[in-house]
Protein backbone atom coordinates (compact mmCIF):
# COMPACT_ATOMS: atom_id res chain seq x y z
CA UNK A 1 0.00 0.00 0.00
CA UNK A 2 1.55 3.69 -0.79
CA UNK A 3 0.69 6.01 1.49
CA UNK A 4 -0.29 8.23 -1.03
CA UNK A 5 -3.33 6.11 -2.57
CA UNK A 6 -6.45 7.84 -3.58
CA UNK A 7 -9.30 5.81 -4.34
CA UNK A 8 -12.13 7.77 -6.30
CA UNK A 9 -16.10 8.14 -5.56
CA UNK A 10 -18.42 9.74 -7.61
CA UNK A 11 -21.77 10.09 -5.08
CA UNK A 12 -23.38 11.35 -8.55
CA UNK A 13 -23.63 7.51 -9.60
CA UNK A 14 -25.23 6.35 -6.02
CA UNK A 15 -28.77 6.42 -4.98
CA UNK A 16 -29.92 9.03 -2.80
CA UNK A 17 -31.08 6.66 -0.22
CA UNK A 18 -27.88 4.94 -0.24
CA UNK A 19 -25.61 7.15 -0.68
CA UNK A 20 -24.56 8.26 2.63
CA UNK A 21 -24.31 4.49 3.97
CA UNK A 22 -22.00 4.12 0.65
CA UNK A 23 -19.51 6.60 1.61
CA UNK A 24 -19.26 5.84 5.25
CA UNK A 25 -19.15 2.16 4.04
CA UNK A 26 -16.33 3.42 1.63
CA UNK A 27 -14.29 5.57 4.37
CA UNK A 28 -14.23 2.36 6.74
CA UNK A 29 -12.64 0.30 4.32
CA UNK A 30 -9.52 2.56 3.79
CA UNK A 31 -6.49 1.92 5.89
CA UNK A 32 -4.43 5.08 7.18
CA UNK A 33 -2.76 7.23 4.81
CA UNK A 34 -5.25 6.57 1.91
CA UNK A 35 -7.51 9.20 0.47
CA UNK A 36 -10.86 9.15 -1.23
CA UNK A 37 -11.36 11.99 -3.66
CA UNK A 38 -15.23 12.15 -3.35
CA UNK A 39 -17.02 14.09 -6.51
CA UNK A 40 -20.67 15.58 -6.06
CA UNK A 41 -22.85 18.05 -7.89
CA UNK A 42 -23.14 19.86 -4.60
CA UNK A 43 -21.81 20.86 -1.53
CA UNK A 44 -22.57 18.30 0.84
CA UNK A 45 -22.27 19.91 4.60
CA UNK A 46 -24.58 17.59 6.21
CA UNK A 47 -22.42 14.83 5.00
CA UNK A 48 -19.40 16.70 6.37
CA UNK A 49 -21.23 17.65 9.60
CA UNK A 50 -21.68 13.82 10.09
CA UNK A 51 -18.34 12.70 9.37
CA UNK A 52 -16.69 14.85 12.22
CA UNK A 53 -19.15 13.88 14.33
CA UNK A 54 -18.74 10.13 13.80
CA UNK A 55 -15.40 10.02 12.71
CA UNK A 56 -13.36 13.46 14.88
CA UNK A 57 -10.03 13.66 13.01
CA UNK A 58 -9.62 10.06 12.26
CA UNK A 59 -10.61 11.77 8.89
CA UNK A 60 -9.33 14.82 6.87
CA UNK A 61 -11.14 17.12 4.84
CA UNK A 62 -10.12 18.98 2.25
CA UNK A 63 -11.82 20.54 -0.89
CA UNK A 64 -9.51 20.10 -3.94
CA UNK A 65 -12.29 22.12 -6.32
CA UNK A 66 -15.70 23.60 -5.50
CA UNK A 67 -17.23 25.10 -7.99
CA UNK A 68 -21.50 25.40 -8.74
CA UNK A 69 -22.03 21.80 -9.91
CA UNK A 70 -18.29 20.46 -9.24
CA UNK A 71 -17.08 19.42 -5.83
CA UNK A 72 -14.25 17.90 -5.55
CA UNK A 73 -12.96 16.56 -1.55
CA UNK A 74 -10.06 14.48 -0.18
CA UNK A 75 -11.45 12.55 2.51
CA UNK A 76 -7.79 11.43 4.43
CA UNK A 77 -7.79 8.59 6.69
CA UNK A 78 -5.47 10.03 9.35
CA UNK A 79 -5.60 7.55 12.12
CA UNK A 80 -2.61 8.90 14.12
CA UNK A 81 -4.42 12.15 14.57
CA UNK A 82 -7.31 10.32 16.74
CA UNK A 83 -3.83 8.43 19.15
CA UNK A 84 -1.97 11.71 19.07
CA UNK A 85 -5.62 13.18 20.90
CA UNK A 86 -6.30 10.98 22.91
CA UNK A 87 -2.93 10.21 24.21
CA UNK A 88 -2.88 13.38 26.64
CA UNK A 89 -6.61 11.81 28.01
CA UNK A 90 -5.43 8.49 28.47
CA UNK A 91 -2.16 9.21 30.23
CA UNK A 92 -4.26 11.74 32.72
CA UNK A 93 -7.07 8.70 32.81
CA UNK A 94 -4.47 6.36 33.60
CA UNK A 95 -4.46 4.26 30.51
CA UNK A 96 -8.05 2.10 29.47
CA UNK A 97 -8.91 3.14 25.82
CA UNK A 98 -10.63 0.28 23.58
CA UNK A 99 -8.53 -2.54 24.50
CA UNK A 100 -7.49 -3.21 20.75
CA UNK A 101 -4.88 -0.54 20.22
CA UNK A 102 -3.11 -1.25 16.66
CA UNK A 103 -4.23 2.25 15.58
CA UNK A 104 -7.11 0.88 13.92
CA UNK A 105 -9.79 3.57 14.94
CA UNK A 106 -11.48 0.87 16.44
CA UNK A 107 -13.09 3.70 19.47
CA UNK A 108 -14.79 5.98 16.39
Amino acid sequence: MSDNAVHPFDARGVAKRFRHAAIFGALESLEDGEVMRFVNDHDPLPLLNQIQQRYGSQVGIHYVARDPGNIVIDFTIQLGAQAAAAAPAAAMAGGGGCGGGGGHGCCS
